[in-house]
């Protein structure tokens, strides 16, 4: 089967998508709902940090599994199975069970969510080439994002509706749904790989050693965003505005408070994010060098954290829509693999690729607050700045080196 037409991509992409958005659904609502209903839950506020976090550390050691398992199985036989697991760990969750079985449900989820995102990033690039795998990446992750922020909302109105035990029942439904879903309608893309020749088309043709340069330049992409967005931003905002602008702002009569600010401010970025993802995409593929649309990214997210350093509320209203443009080198830093890697090794190297975005999310973190004493937000926002900055460097770098040739065998649709 090839899936060379627009039809036959979607044909791929929805399933993908709909399984990956709604296994989101419990895990995003734990973000919202769990620091305050731990007696719900069975557990006490102390251990709320351990267990949201304890799904992102053992995925250090799965994604490089789930991406091994990848390349050597069907792409269905590790996707959908991890779907199903990532159900099962949300029922963990409504069953009330205590710190320990609490924790084994993340750590469950942990697993599940390192073969859903490998596998199902690696279908994505098997069906796209080089000339169309931009837009289509794009497109794969912002069905992550509308899980996540549909997670976060859903489980807060669910919450206070019907309570705790019925928002996450309700969310592992949701789970199997999307299982469902993509066990009924996704096909088989892992042949794929056999039909394709066995490295990726580019002129002039690389080295292995520039190939291997290039591929850990873009996983070192990936992991710096992980670290100033996914870390240290998001970490650290609600502190931000406390600091520059106290507990409240009164517009005319009414007065707003900074968790509704910290809100509408990450909301916002999340949603231009996933408008700018799709068009960005696009552009890289049109471009024919993705470094180069990489390196605008980078120029904004720069931007955007020097204005939000500066400590001025219209600068801050500038420098939160450039931090969500660069927002959108995720997706690029997924197609450079994809565009980089060979056909049979692209599990593998997406493993390796998501192993550091989860270590750089948990070390940002505490990266920021323990910097903080010393530099203050203000110059944590420059660190970023900086950090943006190098990597900026880099991308030009590779930018001026050469375009990679489209693919004869697979044209844009």
């Amino acid at each position: 089967m090839r899936f060379h037409t627009q039809m036959s991509l979607w044909r791929v992409l929805i399933p993908v998508g709909i399984g990956t958005g709604l296994s989101l659904m419990g895990d995003s609502a734990l973000y919202t709902i769990l620091p305050t209903h731990t007696a719900d839950a069975g557990v006490a506020l102390a251990g709320v940090g351990i267990l949201l976090s304890a799904n992102r550390w053992v995925r250090l050691a799965t994604n490089g599994a789930a991406g091994w398992i990848s390349d050597r199985w069907p792409r269905r036989r590790v996707f959908v199975p991890a779907l199903f697991l990532g159900a099962i760990s949300t029922m963990f969750y409504a069953l009330v069970p205590g710190f320990a079985l609490f924790l084994l449900g993340r750590l469950l989820w942990g697993i599940a969510w390192s073969g859903i995102w490998v596998a199902g990033n690696a279908i994505i690039l098997d069906i796209t080439g080089n000339d169309n795998r931009g837009r289509w990446v794009s497109y794969y992750q912002v069905s992550f994002f509308m899980g996540t922020a549909a997670g976060a909302i859903l489980g807060g109105l669910l919450t206070d509706w019907i309570g705790y035990q019925g928002a996450m029942w309700i969310a592992a439904g949701l789970n199997l749904t999307g299982t469902a879903a993509a066990w009924l309608l996704l096909p088989e893309t892992g042949h794929l790989r056999r039909e394709q020749k066995g490295e990726p088309v580019v002129s002039p043709p690389l080295s292995p050693p520039r190939r291997t340069a290039e591929l850990t330049s873009a996983t070192l992409l990936m992991g710096i965003h992980r670290i100033v967005i996914a870390g240290i931003l998001i970490s650290t905002f609600s502190l931000f505005l406390l600091d520059l602008l106290g507990e409240s702002v009164t517009v005319g009569r009414w007065s707003v408070g900074v968790a509704t600010l910290t809100g509408l401010g990450l909301g916002t970025t999340t949603l231009l994010g996933m408008a700018a993802m799709p068009v960005i995409g696009r552009l890289s593929d049109r471009a024919g060098n993705r470094w180069q649309v990489v390196s605008g990214g980078l120029a904004a997210g720069v931007a955007g954290f020097g204005l939000l350093a500066l400590g001025i509320p219209l600068a801050i209203l500038l420098g939160l829509p450039l931090t969500s443009v660069s927002s959108s080198n995720q997706g690029l830093s997924t197609a450079l693999v994809g565009d980089l890697s060979g056909n049979r090794q692209r599990g593998r190297s997406l493993g390796i690729l998501f192993t550091v975005g989860d270590l750089g999310s948990a070390i940002g973190p505490p990266l920021a607050y323990g910097l903080l004493p010393l530099w203050g937000i203000r110059g944590i926002y420059w660190f970023c700045a900086a950090l943006l900055g190098g990597m900026l460097f880099v991308a030009l770098w590779w930018g001026g080196k050469r375009p990679f040739t489209l693919s004869a065998s697979r044209k844009s649709v």
